[in-house]
């Protein structure tokens, strides 16, 4: 069985580069296949999921690795409520709503949890 790495990402992907650059990382390191995974989107970081990435710092990592991402056959996980998540339209991406709870208990499967 493949160990398990969760993404969580936080940051603001219109102020910062570090959200596509998880996201980057994420697909190049799931393409390998050694390890299983999950991203979870927090907070302003919900934004990377928008129809208008040419609006994000770094937009052609978002277009380029999210759908690598998309093919990992899990959904990208959102905080439930984000405020910002009526801002992103009609995302191009599958993604799920969870509380923080659920939140805590997908990190305790995990092997790894890497933050950004």
């Amino acid at each position: 069985m493949n160990p398990r790495t969760l993404f969580i990402v936080t940051g603001d992907p219109r102020k910062s580069p570090r959200p596509a650059e998880a996201i980057r990382i994420a697909a190049g390191v799931g393409a390998w296949k050694k390890t299983d995974i999950t991203v979870y989107l927090r907070d302003a970081a919900v934004l990377a999921l928008s129809e208008y990435a040419d609006e994000l710092v770094d937009e052609d990592n978002y277009v380029r690795y999210f759908p690598i991402v998309g093919e990992f056959g899990r959904p990208i996980y959102v905080q439930k409520g984000a405020p910002l998540l009526a801002d992103i339209g009609e995302s191009p991406m599958k993604y799920q709503e969870i509380t923080d709870a659920e939140l805590a208990e997908l990190a305790a499967q995990q092997t790894y949890v890497i933050r950004f």
